[in-house]
């Protein structure tokens, strides 16, 4: 049975507006982007009415490789403020992450004043890794620092992910997103230890997609190994670090994966998320939800954090739902 209520923390948005501004600059041609970047009201609806979701916090997507910061700017500015009407059409439906930028500091802090303090987004976005930089590298301080003093919510996510030789895909055949992503995420969550940023910034809350990637299954041979780690990770504080994290649950929730991660986090850092559009709306309805509700080694009480509760503690202003 669907529970109602449900709050969705993973959810891509491709604005149709940005769309129309990179196609009229050619950034972008939009018949060759993912088909997931049709991005639909209609049908977001749609999929949040048959799964029980009541409120979809959006991840702000902008696919052009641009370089120049003026341009960069307007591109975000055209994506949020598309992100921004969507939820002024439908408060109680829609919220959005504002976007963070890895290779740019002062693009960043732009944002993070635009999209927190004058468009009222419920936290921050960004990459796991930017072209080979993975979040926590000692040139993100100032950024952590900014998003530390606000005590933000950091939802992360993988993105174009060189795995293979001279940068191409890891395994032929293979896309992403099977493997590499949660590698990716790995990597990041390992950096944030081991840098020290989780000790630094307590104030921070990183959201880890796809159930943490790896690093639930590994967190034994993170205690046995962490000492080899350069910089050292304490053995004795690795699980006092995995309970720094929150979990989103696109992807891995099943009867192999879930003990997992119930064995290494609380239960009250599981968030729900889907994961759509990239995933489609048929795996949702038919397999996504179903084998949540339907989880035996889940409580009922468990349950109902992980699709509501949870994101509502972490962020309080998606009460409105």
């Amino acid at each position: 049975m669907t529970l109602a209520g449900r709050i969705d923390v993973h959810h891509h948005f491709t604005a149709p507006a940005w769309l129309d501004w990179a196609e009229e600059r050619g950034v972008v041609n939009r018949e060759k982007l993912p088909w997931w970047t049709r991005w639909d009201r209609a049908a977001a609806l749609e999929v949040m009415d048959k799964n029980g979701i009541a409120t979809s916090v959006m991840t702000v997507a902008m696919l052009g490789r641009l370089r120049e910061r003026a341009e960069r700017q307007e591109s975000a500015r055209v994506a949020l403020r598309a992100a921004a009407d969507v939820v002024a059409s439908d408060p109680a439906r829609f919220a959005f992450f504002t976007p963070i930028f890895l290779d740019d500091l002062e693009l960043s802090s732009w944002s993070i004043g635009y999209g927190l303090d004058e468009l009222g987004a419920v936290g921050v976005s960004t990459r796991t890794s930017m072209d080979g930089i993975f979040l926590g590298d000692e040139s993100h301080d100032r950024l952590l620092q900014e998003l530390n003093e606000r005590s933000a919510v950091i939802s992360t996510h993988p993105m174009d992910v060189p795995a293979g030789k001279d940068g191409a895909p890891g395994l032929p055949g293979m896309p992403p997103f099977v493997c590499d992503f949660l590698l990716d995420t790995t990597r990041a969550a390992v950096n944030l230890i081991r840098n020290g940023v989780l000790d630094r910034y307590p104030n921070l809350s990183f959201v880890l997609p796809h159930g943490g990637g790896f690093l639930p299954y590994m967190a034994t041979r993170l205690e046995l190994f962490g000492g080899r780690i350069e910089p050292p990770i304490e053995p004795g504080r690795v699980r006092d670090y995995l309970h720094r994290f929150y979990f989103d649950t696109a992807g891995p929730m099943s009867p192999s994966a879930t003990p997992t991660l119930l064995a290494t986090v609380d239960p009250d850092r599981i968030l729900f998320g889907t994961d759509w559009p990239p995933t489609p709306a048929h795996v949702i309805a038919d397999s996504v939800t179903p084998a949540l509700d339907s989880d035996p080694f889940l409580s009922e009480e468990q349950l109902q954090g992980i699709n509501r509760e949870n994101a509502l503690r972490l962020m309080p202003g998606l009460a409105r739902s």
